[in-house]
């Protein structure tokens, strides 16, 4: 939640190299304004796993602010691309969306 892309892009252009069996993954707190770079600074750096929720919904409580939310699904789709591109099936993220909101916002 209080990492940025420089920070971001520095672990996985070190950490990477150091364990080239392992498939080292990101899990990102961010707002609506820095998704992008976030994600950016990671894929650049080498990162190909990437966790994500629908909606961004859950937060990190360590974080200062209190909006800070797991990285949305829905932008990491938009990233690469679309679902198309991501051969997912486009009837079911919308469905997909609406009930994540339902089932942890009531």
């Amino acid at each position: 939640g209080v990492s940025n892309a420089d920070n971001i892009s520095y672990l996985f252009k070190n950490i990477i190299p150091e364990f080239p069996q392992a498939e080292i993954g990101a899990h990102l707190h961010t707002t609506p304004n820095t998704w992008f770079e976030k994600v950016e600074a990671a894929y650049e750096s080498g990162c190909r796993r990437f966790d994500s929720a629908f909606n961004g919904i859950g937060g990190c409580p360590m974080a200062s602010d209190h909006l800070v939310g797991n990285l949305a699904t829905e932008r990491l789709i938009e990233y690469f691309g679309g679902p198309a591109a991501l051969g997912l099936d486009v009837k079911a993220i919308s469905p997909a969306l609406a009930l994540a909101g339902k089932v942890f916002h009531g």
